[in-house]
C-alpha cells in the first residue's frame, strides 16, 4: 500500500481502513469515522448529500496527508470522503494515521479531519422532513 491514501468514493468500506492502515514500524493507528446524525438542532434528518470540487479537494487533501506525515513522522495516512446521497448511519468520511507511538496518531488525526472540514471544498446538504438546507460552505 501507499504511504498515503487520499481518496473521494461513492461508498466508504470502513472494514478496510486497518489494513491500509497496518504497518510493521508502526505501535499506533488511530481511526476517525464520521457519520451522518440522526438529529441535527433537534430536527430529525432524512439524509445528507455531499457535493465535491473533485480536483481541488483531492489536491487540498494530498497536500492536509503530506503536512501531517511530515509534522507527526506518520507511516501511513488515509483521507477518504463520500459524496452523494447517504442515509442516517452511513460512514461519509474517514481518516486515519498509524505511527510509531500513539501521541502523533491521536493528534494526526485530529489534525486531519478538522483541517479537512476547515479547507477541502465538499459540501454538504441536510435533507430534513420539511426541508433542505445547505450547511454554511468551505472555501
Amino acid at each position: 500500500m501507499s504511504e498515503k491514501i487520499v481518496e473521494i468514493v461513492d461508498k466508504i468500506d470502513t472494514s478496510q481502513v486497518f489494513t491500509e492502515l497496518s504497518d510493521a514500524h508502526s505501535g499506533g493507528i488511530c481511526v476517525f469515522v464520521g457519520t451522518v446524525r440522526e438529529f441535527t438542532q433537534n430536527e430529525k434528518v432524512m439524509s445528507l448529500e455531499f457535493e465535491a470540487y473533485q480536483k481541488m479537494a483531492l489536491k487540498e487533501m494530498d497536500k492536509i496527508a503530506s503536512d501531517a506525515k511530515e509534522k507527526w513522522k506518520l507511516n501511513k495516512v488515509i483521507i477518504r470522503h463520500a459524496v452523494g446521497l447517504k442515509k442516517v448511519e452511513a460512514p461519509v468520511v474517514v481518516v486515519g494515521a498509524s505511527s510509531a507511538h500513539r501521541d502523533a496518531c491521536f493528534e494526526a488525526c485530529r489534525y486531519l479531519i478538522d483541517t479537512l472540514k476547515e479547507t477541502v471544498p465538499i459540501w454538504k446538504k441536510e435533507l430534513f422532513e420539511n426541508k433542505t438546507v445547505w450547511v454554511s460552505a468551505h472555501p
